[in-house]
């Protein structure tokens, strides 16, 4: 095992009727202006929305509003944010939706106290070191964004998918999760958050290294329970119990518990961006196309931790080769991805013609010549992974 720093301050409220606290926590956690972040559609619907700026009003809370935020965010919104945070005073933001709006929210408290271009901190050309204070309430598991320091945000201009990770500058102040929030989700908005999920466990679980069986384990149950979990969910979208623990399974996917003390991958999440960025698809949905080519090449390559995965995660037995047991396990994470309605294809995702030299070009550039650590990628390696997205 690694030496590791682990900083995980943020504050759940979980359950039922939870985000009747928001205006609580908001005061708890210094606001006294708050910039509302939100997608709009179901939030609005719903009576969320409503319910959330009534409570902040009746804690004494001032708020303005930055609506309409959509899937695979973009430097647009952040900057308008952080425009209106200058101007009217903000001191707290607030969260309400899901992955995009969590990210959003994070680029704007970042920018909004920093003298240059946000995009700086995306780019490489700075690492933010104060930002304002973020709260959450969740409405869609998947991106793990309600635990973790992380944010991705696209740029227009040049189509530039990229992330940050933060230890503790962008982690939420508080999130609040109630799994009765997620109980109308439609189906392929759910399939595609178990993905997602499933992929933050993933590229920390494939590692090289040594003397990690607590976080391997711990990797191991928690892709087990989200398995589990989604065959129920899938066919009993109000059970409490299984969209409560998909919930919980999405924050620990992503708030560092499964990867301190091992070097994490991180290529799968890259290579999808690229996806997402240029034919803006469903980030979880690119990735349960991405994953499985990921894994299928992996298993003539660096086969270990694949053959592992295979037997402890989907019960494989051990075949006449590791590469075998190694794609038997593949073929069981790609049987179950299709039995909850996603895509494995390239054609199923809706991308009949890719343009593979785009999209690996577009890689390059944004993150060089070689990517990954449980093996490192090339160009070539990546060109290779996208070819067997074509199914």
């Amino acid at each position: 095992m690694n030496n590791f720093n682990f900083c995980s301050p943020t504050y759940f409220a979980f359950g039922r009727g939870a985000e009747a606290r928001v205006g609580e926590l908001c005061v708890k956690y210094g606001a006294h202006r708050v910039l509302v972040v939100y997608g709009g559609g179901s939030v609005v619907r719903s009576g969320l929305l409503a319910r959330v700026l009534a409570d902040m009003e009746a804690k004494g809370l001032a708020h303005v509003e930055l609506a309409g935020i959509r899937p695979n965010p973009t430097d647009d919104r952040v900057y308008e944010g952080i425009d209106i945070c200058r101007s009217q005073g903000v001191d707290f933001i607030l969260a309400v939706g899901g992955g995009s709006v969590i990210d959003t929210a994070k680029g704007i408290a970042a920018g909004a106290v920093y003298d240059g271009d946000f995009w700086d901190f995306y780019s490489g050309k700075a690492v933010p070191a104060a930002a304002l204070p973020v709260g959450v309430v969740l409405t869609i598991p998947a991106s793990g964004s309600e635990g973790s320091g992380n944010t991705v945000i696209t740029k227009r201009d040049g189509l530039h998918k990229i992330s940050i990770r933060t230890e503790e500058v962008l982690r939420p102040r508080f999130s609040i999760m109630n799994p009765e929030l997620t109980f109308t989700l439609p189906p392929f908005q759910t399939a595609c958050g178990i993905a997602d999920m499933m992929a933050h466990i993933m590229e920390r679980y494939f590692s090289n290294t040594e003397g990690v069986e607590v976080t391997d384990r711990l990797c191991e149950a928690t892709l087990q329970t989200i398995i589990h979990q989604a065959g129920v969910v899938m066919t009993s979208p109000t059970d409490y119990d299984a969209r409560a623990n998909i919930m919980w399974c999405g924050m620990i996917a992503h708030n560092g518990t499964c990867g301190v003390g091992r070097e994490e991958d991180w290529a799968s999440h890259a290579i999808e961006h690229e996806v997402s960025a240029v034919y803006d698809v469903t980030h979880g949905a690119g990735l349960a196309v991405i994953f499985p080519a990921w894994l299928t090449w992996m298993s003539s390559h660096n086969p270990h931790k694949v053959v592992q995965f295979a037997e402890r995660v989907f019960g494989v037995s051990p075949m006449e080769t590791p590469e075998a047991t190694a794609l038997a396990g593949v073929a069981r994470l790609k049987a179950f991805l299709k039995s909850i309605g996603l895509p494995v294809t390239f054609g199923e995702l809706g991308v009949d013609d890719p343009d593979i030299d785009l999209l690996v070009s577009k890689l390059v550039e944004n993150k060089g010549e070689s990517l990954g650590n449980y093996v490192r990628l090339t160009p070539q390696d990546c060109r290779e992974i996208y070819e067997l997205c074509r199914g």
